[in-house]
């Protein structure tokens, strides 16, 4: 599914307008962005978590010549799903 789908399918299960869904879904995407790059942990209860996860520098390897590189420290988002979603996938 992708974002045209995903509004398209809110806007049947919501009655909004396609315009009001499309912001809302921007503000809830915008949101989520802000938060995780202050280092905010993001709980939606029944829904997952989302938060960032921290990764270290180290040292690594090109894969074509085996020569050693340094990989930078990085922070990258995380999601974890919630019980009640995962319980609804089985």
């Amino acid at each position: 599914m992708n974002k045209q789908e995903l509004i398209a399918a809110m806007v049947e299960k919501s009655g909004l307008t396609k315009k009001d869904t499309e912001a809302a879904l921007k503000a809830f995407t915008d949101v989520v962005a802000e938060g995780l790059k202050k280092g905010e942990k993001i709980q939606i209860v029944g829904f997952g978590t989302f938060e960032v996860s921290e990764r270290a520098a180290r040292e690594g390897r090109n894969p074509y010549t085996g020569e050693a590189m340094k990989i930078e420290a990085s922070r990258s988002p995380k999601f974890k799903a919630g019980k009640t979603l995962k319980e609804s996938l089985n």
